[in-house]
């Protein structure tokens, strides 16, 4: 019922990402990833799992698919829920907490199976339960056969550990990093965010370029697991590099407290030496000495900030902007409006899928080299 080495990881990523996922996943030296809706699947050991939440960008969750079984009704669902090897896996001093869900199965009631398979948890392992548990069993009953997954992650990765402060609408690190790749960034080109918010998108840039392990300041749940080998993930984790300028990543904001989050958020990264913020409006930004590189802006879109309606000046300011005085450079734009983005007035490439964000769908307008 169990699953030996290798098993199946599930890394869970936006919906519309899911072969931008898949590049990075195959570059990064997983054997055979395979892309499908919400995520990629690879085949692996516990160290591919650790190594998966420490080294991608783009994941949003890494799933272990622990166990495997049919279960037609919930008498059956207790019995070999009991039998299940959960030591295996768990720490009897570690509490867990279980999600289920139903489709399709003759066990419909998702709340009557969370309480079968909790209670076989306690009374078979002496397990404890509890909401708050990092540690997170995830269940899906599909045509009446019992998938087990567990979350290795804890918080969702794109919490990198070393960003505190963040703005209204902050992009997350995972979609900027995967932006990035679709855009080309190839970690050597110089950067421009003119409406930079909290920095991620320079931040990430700049973690890319100096080879940082994203997950480098944080912590995961599968630290709490009985599988869970320290001196072996001791040996995944790589030392941060002395980070030394000229600058590279360039941001400016008209709001002066956009900048100074934004600051505070490259120090805590290690990159700041690569960084330099400015307090100006879009319309203001001109290119650095030096190569043409990437502008990429992730602008208000009118949907959780303001109203759109006046939002169309901006955007066609900002596009007047790119195409004056940064000829060479590619653009990709981050926005929830189609009309904002063609407000720009750029030459724009055929749009691709949306992204799922926070309830929106937002899509990556891109360039290529502004002539």
């Amino acid at each position: 019922m169990s699953t030996p080495d290798p098993f199946e990881i599930f890394l869970v990523c936006p919906p519309g990402l899911e072969h931008v996922l898949a590049t990075e996943v195959a570059e990064a030296g997983f054997d055979a990833p395979v892309a499908s809706v919400g995520g990629v699947t690879i085949q692996g050991g516990w160290p591919d799992v650790w190594r998966a939440n420490l080294c991608l960008r783009g994941a949003v969750r890494v799933l272990v698919r622990v166990g495997h079984f049919m279960a037609f009704h919930l008498a059956q669902l207790d019995k070999r829920a009991r039998k299940f090897p959960w030591g295996d896996i768990l720490r009897a001093d570690v509490p867990v907490r279980v999600q289920v869900t139903c489709k399709r199965s003759k066990i419909y009631h998702a709340g009557a199976a969370t309480q079968r398979i909790e209670t076989a948890l306690r009374d078979s392992h002496g397990l404890t339960l509890s909401p708050e548990a990092e540690i997170v069993i995830k269940v899906r009953i599909d045509d009446n056969a019992v998938t087990i997954s567990l979350d290795t992650s804890g918080e969702a990765l794109h919490k990198r550990g070393h960003k505190e402060a963040v703005g209204k609408a902050p992009m997350r690190e995972n979609l900027a990093a995967m932006f990035l790749r679709q855009c080309g960034y190839d970690g050597v080109e110089p950067v421009v965010d003119p409406m930079c918010g909290s920095g991620t998108f320079l931040i990430e840039a700049a973690e890319i370029a100096s080879g940082l392990q994203p997950g480098r300041s944080r912590e995961f749940a599968f630290q709490k697991l009985a599988s869970y080998d320290a001196d072996a993930f001791d040996t995944l984790r790589t030392d941060m590099p002395a980070i030394t300028g000229p600058a590279r990543f360039f941001g400016s904001d008209r709001d002066q407290g956009a900048i100074r989050m934004s600051t505070q958020n490259a120090e805590r990264a290690g990159v700041a030496p690569l960084c330099q913020f400015n307090v100006h409006g879009a319309g203001e930004v001109t290119p650095p000495d030096g190569p043409p590189g990437l502008v990429i802006v992730n602008p208000p879109y009118g949907a959780r900030i303001g109203n759109k309606n006046l939002l169309y000046p901006l955007y066609g300011t900002l596009g007047e902007t790119l195409k004056t005085r940064f000829k060479g450079w590619r653009v990709g734009l981050v926005t929830s409006e189609p009309g904002l983005a063609k407000a720009c007035g750029l030459p724009w490439k055929p749009q691709e899928a949306p992204v799922a964000h926070g309830g929106l769908k937002i899509w990556l307008w891109r360039t290529d080299a502004l002539r």
